[in-house]
């Protein structure tokens, strides 16, 4: 009959293990490392380490505000009304958000150029155009639709 073969597995010392690991961490990350020490050099000089230090310092302060607030009504209101909007964004299409911010961009532009206020006939000319049209179309669908939700 054979005999069993004796293993005793050497023993490991996690705290050499891992100064191993530190004593590499230079070699193997000094890029990460450096950009690491960059972030943080810029965060303490615009003083959000500060910032920072004070919010973990009054974390007890704050979130007790932050409790009476939410039992309040008004704070139950502002978290039901946050929620919706965040719901709200949600079904609007990125692409169209960003079509409508450079429009909206470039029509504050165009009215910063104006030195006089529009005539009525220029007014009524833009109001009239296909694109005024299809803004009003929106808006008056927009409007519908707030209309229908403020009946009781």
């Amino acid at each position: 009959m054979a005999n069993p073969i004796v293993f005793k597995p050497a023993p490991i010392d996690p705290k050499k293990e891992l100064q191993k690991r530190v004593d590499a961490a230079p070699v193997e990350h000094a890029e990460a490392l450096l950009v690491a020490w960059d972030v943080l050099q810029s965060a303490h000089d615009k003083g959000l380490l500060d910032a920072l230090q004070g919010m973990i310092d009054s974390k007890d302060a704050i979130t007790g505000k932050l409790a009476e607030y939410a039992k309040l009504p008004e704070g139950i209101a502002a978290i039901r009304n946050l929620l919706e909007a965040a719901k709200m964004i949600t079904l609007l299409d990125p692409e169209v958000l960003e079509r409508l911010t450079h429009s909206m961009a470039e029509a504050a532009r165009t009215h910063e150029e104006e030195r006089t206020p529009p005539s009525m006939w220029q007014l009524f000319k833009r109001a009239t155009s296909e694109d005024g049209r299809r803004g009003f179309s929106l808006m008056t669908l927009i409007l519908g639709s707030l209309g229908r939700s403020l009946k009781r």
